[in-house]
Parts: C-alpha cells; structure tokens; sequence
C-alpha cells in the first residue's frame, strides 16, 4: 500500500496540532458544539492520514469536509447579513472573520487529505508502486506554511486589547 512521504507526514502532523489547538479554545465559545467538533475531528483525520490511509478515515475526513464547509457558508451569511467585515476581509481582530479562515483551512486539508486518500480506490496490486500525487503534498506544505504564518500574525503583530470576541 501507497505510505504518505515524509513531508505529507510532517504537514499532517503540524496541521492536526494546530487543529488540536483551535479545538481546545473553542470550548468557551458560545456555540463550541459546532467548532469543535470540526476542529477535533480534523485533528484526527490529519494524525491518522499522516501515517496511513484507510477507507474509514476517509469517509470520516468527507464528513469533516462537509461540516467544514457548512459552516463556512454560515460564517460567509452571518458576515453578509450583519455587514461585519466583507468576504475579502483579513481582519483577524473579528470573530467572523478569524471563524471564516478556521472553517476555510479544515475544508482545504480535508481536500488535500481526500485527493491523498484517493490510491484506496486503485487496485490493490498497482497501489504498491504508486505514490500520492504531487500537489497534494506541496499542498499541504504550503497550506503549513500559510496557516502558521497567518497563526504567527495573529498571536504576535495583534495587539492583545484589540481583539473582538463578538
């Protein structure tokens, strides 16, 4: 069977932590019940595919996909109907926004994951030669690199009396 390469490994894992991180903030959100479950079930898909793939944990990586996205559009409504901060908008100190980035990161890694999953469905005997596909690798590492970029941004370039929680 196709293992992961050593870099899709390393994002994997970089991304499960920063998963881990957002899930365990997110439990005095006042709607925790929808954020968390995205941000721990994206850990685990991220721990799990980083060594190995399996037909379940892609079935629970589409479900992560399709909460992921569910609530990026809920987040992109919310902002347009409140008038909050716009689609574009990269204004971290904004809940919307910061919720809005979170939901749109889990979707990509789900994605990435899937399209790096995707040798299950190849016959068996032709799946031991063959090797995930490139852009879902430099995908990944480049979605570590934005996503701890934009992470380093925000708990370092922010002040801290300038975040809103609403």
């Amino acid at each position: 069977m196709a293992k992961p390469s050593k870099l899709f490994t390393v994002c994997s894992l970089l991304m499960a932590f920063l998963f881990a991180y957002s899930a365990s903030v997110q439990l005095d959100d006042p709607d925790w019940y929808l954020w968390f479950p995205l941000y721990a079930s994206a850990c685990i898909v991220n721990l799990i595919n980083g060594y190995f793939f399996s037909k379940t944990i892609g079935i629970f990586a589409k479900l992560t996909l399709s909460l992921g996205n569910f609530l990026f559009i809920k987040v992109v409504l919310e902002d347009h109907f409140k008038g909050v901060a716009g689609f574009w908008s990269g204004d971290m100190r904004k809940k919307l926004v910061r919720e809005k980035i979170g939901s749109g990161l889990v979707v990509t890694s789900m994605f990435l994951q899937l399209e790096a999953s995707s040798l299950l469905s190849k016959d068996p005997l032709e799946r031991k030669e063959m090797e995930i596909p490139r852009f879902a690798v430099w995908g990944m590492a480049m979605l570590v690199v934005v996503t701890y970029g934009i992470s380093a941004a925000f708990f370092f370039l922010l002040p801290r009396g300038e975040v809103k929680f609403q």
